[in-house]
């Protein structure tokens, strides 16, 4: 049994809400040409976009629903506000009669689940994906009969309650499980827990993705416990990996790797620095009777390849997915720095003819700098790079066309010849 641990500010959040509810919208003001944004779609508004003249910041808590209002007094919709962050406010309904609670939520999942029942049967997949499903700082992942929230706003946290009766409504599941501990959460004042706030959740749970069957541990995996984002390019490894000896570097439980082997590739071996990652790699490959194909290598994954290049190890399709290595704007110079040496090591241990799969989750990377990284790499190595394909995100996945911040996911398929 894994102990429950409550939030307290947390619950004076949701509590704060519900009495939000029952009272009238504070107004909330713009500046001066402050609302173009909006207009053209998007559902962000930052602090220095405020008229804090006319509406004082002081006076809203976080997670309150406030009446957006343009520099000249009009309604533009209902928002949700958190006074103590950079981004201040988040639009949630462009009509005022309808505010965040059940029945908006209810709504807006039944027309989430459309989309992904129309393009899948296995019910796995990201049902909501914030922004893009109309539910900013909301993520609920679907293994089968569990949901899986992340909350990452004081917004949505003031209606989780609801969040939970409108997922209990529309999917009918076996039990949903909230795991908000996301580092997003510091940012808006809100504080890590883990809950089971309806039915029962196990420590795993099963999903299947392009045929292919997993088990993964929701309660101490990375976010959801699975990352759906990368489900149509790994599906493409089928067209690259057959009777190929393949690499996965910074595999986590294996989406990649496991995938490989079951696409019918001759050996795959799995880099990761848990021991718990590693662990559920050899777990879903025995669950799809690949576990003589695949190997595992703990620790960091520079010093793993830097290792398997010494010992002469060469690779027919070396997959290159590392966790975001730029958070946040600032950080982009040593990100891209980051994504060049893995790349590069990488590179140096493709065998002739072989085939590099570099993705990148991090939003701040576009899709050009990475493929200028790759070609930066390869010429350092004095070899040349031939892009063969790209790949982005999936259906469950969808891009918002106002919001570029929705479009993060790239994954890169590239083949390195001699440069004579």
């Amino acid at each position: 049994m894994f102990a429950i641990r409550f939030c307290a500010a947390c619950v004076i959040i949701a509590a704060f809400g519900a009495l939000l509810m029952q009272s009238p919208l504070t107004p909330l003001r713009l500046k001066n040409k402050a609302d173009k944004r909006l207009r053209a779609g998007h559902s962000w508004i930052y602090s220095n976009e405020i008229d804090v003249e006319q509406t004082p910041l002081a006076q809203y808590q976080p997670g309150q629903q406030v009446l957006l209002e343009s520099a000249q007094g009009k309604a533009m919709g209902i928002a949700y506000i958190n006074p103590h962050s950079l981004i201040c406010a988040r639009l949630v309904s462009r009509d005022v009669k309808y505010p965040l609670d059940k029945s908006l939520l209810v709504h807006r999942l039944n027309i989430a689940l459309a989309l992904r029942e129309r393009f899948s049967a296995s019910r796995c997949y990201r049902l909501v994906y914030g922004d893009s499903d109309g539910l900013s700082g909301l993520v609920v992942d679907r293994f089968g009969d569990i949901a899986v929230v992340q909350i990452a706003t004081a917004g949505m946290e003031a209606v989780k309650q609801q969040i939970v009766e409108a997922l209990v409504q529309v999917l009918k599941p076996k039990g949903v499980l909230v795991k908000n501990d996301s580092r997003i959460r510091q940012s808006e004042g809100l504080e890590d827990y883990v809950e089971v706030a309806y039915g029962e959740v196990p420590e795993i749970v099963d999903l299947q993705e392009n045929g292919v069957a997993f088990q993964v541990p929701v309660y101490e995996g990375q976010k959801t416990g699975w990352f759906y984002d990368h489900r149509a390019s790994r599906l493409r490894l089928k067209d690259y990996v057959k009777d190929k000896k393949v690499l996965d570097v910074f595999s986590y439980v294996g989406g990649w790797g496991v995938q490989a082997a079951s696409f019918g590739a001759s050996s795959v071996l799995c880099i990761d620095s848990s021991g718990m990652a590693l662990d559920f790699v050899e777990r879903n490959a025995r669950l799809n009777d690949v576990a003589a194909k695949v190997g595992t290598m703990q620790g960091s994954a520079f010093d793993a390849m830097k290792q398997l290049h010494s010992e002469g190890e060469r690779y027919d399709v070396v997959i290159m997915d590392p966790p975001a290595f730029i958070p946040r704007r600032k950080d982009a110079r040593k990100g891209e720095q980051a994504y060049r040496r893995v790349n590069e090591l990488a590179m140096r241990l493709l065998a002739k003819d072989a085939v590099l799969v570099s993705a990148s989750c991090s939003m701040h990377l576009e899709r050009q700098k990475l493929g200028d990284i790759l070609r930066v790499a390869s010429r350092h190595l004095d070899r040349n790079l031939q892009i063969l394909e790209q790949g982005g995100q999936a259906f469950d996945h969808p891009v918002h066309p106002a919001i570029p911040e929705t479009d993060y996911l790239k994954a890169i398929f590239s083949r390195l010849t001699p440069a004579y």
